[in-house]
């Protein structure tokens, strides 16, 4: 096991740099205005946010506001929270260590437990890419009426995508990204505009509701929405995109690397708890108000948006937007899936190769799901890959809280004393939701 000295030496003489070439390739400067230098460091937050509004969010959020109303909103804001923390965190951990979280795992445990903790990585990867297969096929269904299944097969080739826009550098990535996350923001904008939902009864949503506890069904959504917003992948991703940028790999310009990363990273999840929030509240105030409690297909809300606002523009803003985050969640994830491997097998995969494998994984299981259960089946499935994903988040979250608190390893920015708390709380509020759904499951309740 390397000590976090050995972490830093390794860094500095340049050995296994996370994300190979495109470590350090982004230029920024160490002088000019805050908001000139902030310009430069703005980029990783944007990239992260992209899995905390990607399909799996949908389909959470809709069910959660059909079926509950305004009431599971306080879960989207906890966990909003949440994720500005452990992103935070994150990014901490690659400025001040120069590894990712895959990384460092490798080099603090055993073999056998980083592989455990690789595969369970790469199972949360795998769900991620299940809801961006699902996501996308039913908005290409949805804007060209394509069939779910040919959908499907057809988000394979999004490899090409992808590579096109690594060959461009990693800023070309980020403007990429970036553009359909303002598509997103638009059109959602433009819905809740149409929605007009009261403000009294959404604000009320934002304070937390016991039921979300004692009633089974809210606990199941609650954790999805949980797992679906706190996104495990997330994590590894930050901790190695945050290195791209060219700051001095010093103490001084470690400690203002960090801070612009903090300010990009919490203003992108606020785009994204905006989004999540109007998902929810657009299904609240359209469904459960019309009393269609029981919708929890993205399709079913597409069909019925129209009808009940009265405006035909209503359900193509919907689809545009799922296109949109189908797109943009096919980039980070392969990226999360290369830092992951890289970091801990040493195994470098060609893009295109991983990309294949990663989206012929996940396109399996709606295939098949589709053709025993039909279309109908895939909302399940979509629901449940969330859950899946917050069933991971302990395996990464209590690595990178042990790892940020280890001034052996942080050097002078390990997390202070308060901070340290804070984290390690979320961490048993992560858990701790986990056995109780565990629990219910196991018991029939």
């Amino acid at each position: 096991m390397r000590d976090g000295r050995a972490w830093r030496v390794a860094d500095d003489t340049g050995a296994e740099p996370s994300l190979g070439r495109m470590n350090a390739s982004v230029p920024v400067s160490g002088s000019g205005t805050w908001l000139r230098r902030l310009l430069a460091f703005m980029g990783p937050g944007y990239m992260v946010s992209v899995g905390y509004m990607d399909p799996g969010n949908w389909a959470t959020d809709i069910a959660g506001g059909a079926q509950f109303g305004y009431t599971l909103l306080a879960v989207i804001l906890l966990s909003n929270l949440m994720a500005v923390v452990l992103q935070a965190l994150a990014a901490r951990l690659g400025i001040a260590t120069g590894r990712d979280l895959a990384q460092a795992c490798r080099d603090a445990y055993s073999r056998p437990v980083a592989l455990a903790l690789w595969l369970a990585c790469e199972a949360a990867i795998i769900a991620c890419d299940l809801a961006e297969v699902i996501g996308t096929a039913i908005a290409l269904k949805l804007l060209f009426g394509l069939p779910l299944l040919a959908g499907a097969i057809l988000t394979g080739l999004d490899v090409l995508l992808i590579l096109l826009l690594m060959r461009r550098g990693f800023r070309a990535l980020e403007a990429f990204v970036i553009a359909l996350l303002t598509v997103i923001f638009a059109c959602f904008a433009a819905q809740i505009v149409l929605a007009a939902p009261p403000i009294r009864a959404v604000l009320g949503g934002f304070v937390p509701d016991p039921r979300i506890v004692t009633d089974p069904a809210a606990l199941y959504l609650a954790i999805g929405i949980l797992g679906a917003t706190v996104m495990p992948h997330n994590l590894y991703l930050h901790s190695s995109i945050v290195q791209t940028r060219a700051y001095p790999r010093d103490p001084e310009g470690r400690a203002g690397a960090l801070r612009f990363a903090v300010v990009d990273s919490t203003l992108a999840l606020t785009l994204a708890l905006f989004v999540n929030a109007a998902i929810l509240i657009m299904a609240a105030t359209v469904f459960h108000t019309g009393g269609h409690t029981g919708v929890q297909e993205i399709e079913e809300a597409y069909a019925l948006l129209s009808p009940l606002l009265g405006v035909g523009l209503a359900s193509t803003l919907f689809a545009v937007a799922l296109l949109a985050s189908g797109l943009n969640s096919t980039v980070t994830a392969t990226l999360a899936g290369q830092i992951v491997m890289e970091g801990f097998l040493r195994l470098r995969l060609p893009d295109w190769a991983r990309r294949l494998l990663t989206r012929g994984i996940a396109i399996v299981p709606v295939v098949v799901v589709t053709g025993l259960y039909g279309e109908a089946g895939t909302a399940r499935l979509l629901v449940l890959s969330q859950v899946v994903l917050s069933m991971q988040l302990p395996f990464a979250v209590i690595p990178l809280v042990r790892f940020v608190s280890d001034r052996s390893k942080m050097g002078a920015l390990v997390i202070p004393p308060w901070l340290k708390g804070l984290s390690w709380a979320i961490a048993a509020v992560i858990v701790g939701l986990n056995l109780k759904l565990l629990a219910d499951t196991l018991t029939g309740g």
